[in-house]
């Protein structure tokens, strides 16, 4: 699959997706300070699922109707590195079907997708 893992998401994410065979954009590693307009642009035109902690992109989404390829929203209480790969290996082994051109919202303890119409 191929991921654009955003900025506040952070590089160990970002790494940690490179170690499973994914291909990966890093926003921290890459083009740290681009804007959210330009990042799910980016991830639209690039065919990259978005991997973000920024509620911003609901806005984009929902709101002013950008087009994306898939964004996972990480609404986690416990922001560290470690917690944000535990949590998307879980998103992986049970939804990776589920992951393009879906709005999806994940915490601790669920999965919320919002699927494109």
């Amino acid at each position: 699959m191929r991921f654009l893992v955003d900025e506040c998401t952070g590089p160990f994410v970002a790494k940690w997706l490179q170690s499973l065979n994914h291909e990966v954009f890093s926003v921290y590693d890459e083009a740290r300070g681009l804007d959210d307009e330009s990042i799910i642009k980016k991830a639209n035109l690039e065919n990259y699922i978005l991997i973000t902690n920024d509620k911003d992109f609901g806005e984009l989404v929902f709101r002013m109707k950008k087009p994306h390829k898939g964004v996972i929203l990480l609404r986690l209480e416990d922001e560290r590195s470690e917690n944000k790969i535990a949590v998307l290996r879980r998103l992986l082994e049970s939804y990776s079907d589920k992951l393009t051109s879906n709005f999806i919202v994940v915490t601790e303890k669920a999965v919320r997708i919002v699927e494109d119409d």
